[in-house]
């Protein structure tokens, strides 16, 4: 006898018995009775001997009813045999399950997961045999920390969840912060069996996430321009905590909502906020002063270089002139010493009594001439320009 599960020997008096014996539900019990001759007894002993056979399992229990149902359906008639079959049929037709293009089928067999099936028609058992799940799997949700939605509005109104959003940052300071973290389904299967509250564990490790990133964050840079950096961290330290849950979640972002100290210091940390915003922006104006300035030296200072190279280009070739000028008059003064003494001395004269007014006088009348200076009209002459 195969697959027996244990054996159950009764001893009874000797005799027919009018004992009932009890079998569990559900297990196939085979008994055997025999009389033994024993001096170790006593007298003579009846033994019962009772196996029992594990219960059959889901597929033998239907393979014996279908053939149950042909044999009886064979020694009915044809017409009982339809009013039977198209009930049956009926049944099995609500097993036809359409999987919508944004959701994903888990199909179910007497509780127990057996496969996922994608977008399209599915069939799978009919209840209470059976049961598909099918969750939404591109939608994205999201949960909210630190604060709840009471009634989204317009206008909205929300409610300050205190123990969430508090939290202690890396230089000992208290935050106060509310963020929403919005994510999806990667995995129906994981989503709805390895963990129990998908929604409330993420809840539970967003928020321990947040604090571990937040207890190694100043509070200054919590408030002004670290906000995008924490919401990075704090995303890619949930995403793999829930990696390790096996929770079926792909994390799409975090958002922090509202970043604030508390309320009994709040205006303090405010007028501190408004001075380092002051302080910054009057650090941009002054980076906008040097950005216009810096190039406006630059564009003068390659301008006097040029000048200054010009000028100096100038001056070499004028010089370079006179000096062969000078070569020139020495070699002509070397012919004719008093010739060219003589025109120097009238050139140099020309040149510098060209601009005044000259008298010529002879000898005699000079003699008798009585000379006269004109002192009220010489600031005239010099701020006309001339030399008189």
């Amino acid at each position: 006898m195969r697959d027996w599960d244990f054996l159950n020997i009764q001893s009874l008096p000797k005799g027919p018995s009018k004992r009932k014996r009890k079998t569990t539900p559900g297990y196939r019990c085979l008994s055997l009775t025999f009389v033994v001759d024993n001096d170790w007894y006593g007298s003579q002993k009846e033994f019962v001997i009772n196996s029992y056979k594990s219960p059959p399992t889901p597929e033998e229990v239907i393979q014996q009813f279908m053939s149950r149902m042909r044999t009886f359906f064979k020694r009915s008639g044809r017409g009982f045999s339809l009013l039977l079959i198209v009930p049956i049929l009926l049944w099995l037709a609500t097993g036809i399950v359409l999987v919508d293009p944004d959701e994903e089928g888990v199909m179910l067999r007497f509780g127990k997961y057996v496969r996922s099936v994608g977008p399209g028609p599915h069939w799978n058992w009919p209840v209470p045999i059976g049961r598909t799940i099918t969750p939404r799997v591109t939608t994205v949700r999201k949960i909210e920390v630190g604060f709840r939605t009471v009634d989204v509005g317009p206008p909205a109104r929300y409610q300050s969840v205190p123990v969430e959003a508090l939290m202690l940052t890396g230089d000992e300071n208290i935050v106060s912060l509310e963020f929403i973290v919005q994510y999806k389904i990667s995995d129906a299967y994981k989503f709805l069996f390895r963990v129990r509250d998908g929604e409330g564990v993420l809840r539970d490790v967003a928020e321990s996430a947040m604090r571990e990133v937040i207890g190694q964050t100043p509070i200054d840079l919590a408030l002004t321009e670290g906000k995008g950096k924490i919401q990075n961290q704090a995303q890619d330290l949930i995403q793999t905590m829930m990696d390790d849950y096996e929770s079926g979640i792909q994390i799409v972002t975090v958002k922090l909502q509202d970043v604030d100290p508390p309320d009994q210091v709040a205006d303090a940390f405010k007028d501190v906020q408004n001075a380092q915003q002051d302080r910054q922006k009057r650090i941009n104006d002054a980076k906008g002063v040097q950005n216009k300035l810096i190039p406006e030296a630059r564009g003068k200072s390659a301008q006097m270089i040029n000048d200054a190279q010009a000028y100096r280009e100038s001056r070499i070739r004028e010089a370079e002139g006179e000096a062969q000028r000078f070569k020139s008059l020495l070699v002509e003064y070397r012919k004719a010493r008093e010739v060219t003494r003589k025109r120097l001395y009238i050139e140099t004269m020309e040149e510098v009594l060209g601009k005044m007014n000259k008298y010529v006088m002879e000898g005699s009348i000079s003699q008798n001439t009585l000379p006269y200076l004109p002192l009220n009209e010489l600031p005239k002459a010099g701020k006309s320009g001339g030399s008189k």
